[in-house]
């Protein structure tokens, strides 16, 4: 394989384990990428993701999740349309919803209730392994695919990349070191999530996002994910010259979505 040693792999860890067993799925997957391409070709097109993250001061991509491997359950009985609604009261410009069952608890099902119930373009949040994956996220209904750049090698992240942008996708390329950006950023990634949580332990950075901040390009649209818990956390990463933060846990446990969301959002961004 090119690219970075797969690290997850090295020693066990909660990515790890869900990466083993997406891998070991996708074995067993003998659909062709082409044929499926075929179906979500006349589908209706996609919701513009990134570009809704830009202007206005600092955005949002509010997440729906029912559970993590690290903090057990959220909120279980969480309805997807309902907590879709609440986030667009509170001025979320995005969504991101957990399609990962056995893990998260997630499902095709939740997004696109999410998405329905919205109007905002979605997020297919999952562990993304091969292509067919990136297209089953289109055949679902997703505007953005994720792509984890630890979890895959060079020649699959161009590849995975280059098939989102043709079906229309945008596609959220994720990182947590400056090696990782740099992968992301020789791949052609045009929208970089930094995750402030660490692989191995799921324990939060708050200074990661902020150290990779003016590596990224201008011109690249920059998310900071995880570990975003208040204004001053939210406000700090607009400093840092992120467009949009990612939040999920603080916003799923909040009594009032909304206003914790309308908390959250609107500082000004500062220039990379």
């Amino acid at each position: 394989m090119g690219g970075a040693p797969l690290r997850w792999f090295v020693m066990p860890t909660y990515l790890g384990d869900i990466l083993t067993s997406h891998r070991a799925r996708a074995e067993a997957d003998a659909r062709d990428p082409d044929e499926l391409a075929a179906q979500a070709a006349v589908r209706p097109p996609p919701r513009p993701f990134a570009a809704a993250l830009r202007g206005g001061g600092l955005s949002c991509i509010a997440e729906v999740k029912r559970r993590s491997p690290s903090k057990g359950d959220l909120e279980p009985d969480l309805q997807p349309d309902m907590v879709a609604k609440e986030y667009v009261t509170g001025g979320a410009s995005c969504l991101s919803v957990l399609t990962d069952g056995p893990h998260f608890g997630g499902s095709a099902h939740d997004l696109t209730e999410a998405r329905t119930a919205s109007g905002l373009p979605t997020l297919r949040k999952d562990f993304t392994v091969q292509e067919a994956d990136v297209v089953d996220a289109r055949l679902m209904g997703a505007d953005a695919v994720l792509l984890i750049v630890a979890a895959l090698d060079d020649e699959e992240l161009a590849r995975f990349h280059a098939r989102a942008a043709a079906l229309g996708l945008a596609a959220l390329v994720e990182v947590h070191d400056g090696e990782e950006l740099s992968r992301a950023l020789a791949a052609g990634a045009r929208l970089i999530g930094v995750n402030q949580r660490d692989l191995r332990t799921f324990e939060v950075d708050q200074d990661r996002a902020c150290a990779l901040a003016a590596r990224i390009p201008s011109d690249v649209v920059a998310v900071a994910e995880s570990g975003i818990r208040d204004p001053d956390d939210a406000r700090r990463l607009a400093g840092a010259g992120y467009d949009a933060i990612l939040v999920g846990e603080t916003l799923v446990r909040a009594p009032d979505r909304a206003a914790v969301l309308r908390s959250l959002i609107g500082y000004p961004v500062s220039a990379r």
